[in-house]
């Protein structure tokens, strides 16, 4: 609900980017596609970017799409380009891809998310305990913190 009120700067275009920034074998990666698909939920084409937006910002790489579950059913109820209800669902964003880079570069850089634990995080983000419920129970489905560490040993 109150997502994004005091939020300073944004992520550079994120529609810059290479292709194939996020390798495709990346079980994350793998993890997140399959969640939205078999929920038939169009933010599936977003994996990558949600893992590499995450990478780049040292966030669980379950936070984002778990976000965007929550908040838009993975993209099915997004208005504006904004999948995450990021400013109370008032932000617009020139595509979704820039909704994903800059929500992403907000909950890792901004002085108001920043150097904060998932729960605290949460809270800031919306404040009801059910909401840190929910979006802690998606990030439980999609798997554990440490699943790239894991499927490189």
């Amino acid at each position: 609900m109150f997502a994004g009120l005091l939020a300073g700067s944004t992520a550079a275009d994120p529609d810059e980017r290479p292709a194939d920034l996020v390798e495709q074998s990346d079980p994350r990666m793998l993890r997140v596609k399959q969640f939205f698909l078999d929920r038939d939920c169009p933010a599936y084409v977003y994996a990558d970017d949600f893992i590499q937006a995450a990478d780049q910002n040292d966030l669980d790489w379950r936070l984002l799409p778990s976000l965007s579950f929550i908040e838009s059913t993975g993209g099915k109820e997004a208005h504006n380009n904004n999948m995450f209800g990021w400013d109370n669902c008032k932000r617009k964003f020139r595509s979704t891809r820039e909704g994903i880079y800059t929500v992403a570069a907000q909950l890792g850089t901004s002085r108001l998310y920043r150097d904060k634990n998932i729960d605290q995080v949460l809270r800031l983000y919306n404040p009801r305990r059910e909401y840190t419920i929910a979006v802690k129970d998606v990030m439980k489905q999609l798997g554990p913190a440490n699943l790239a560490l894991q499927a490189a040993f």
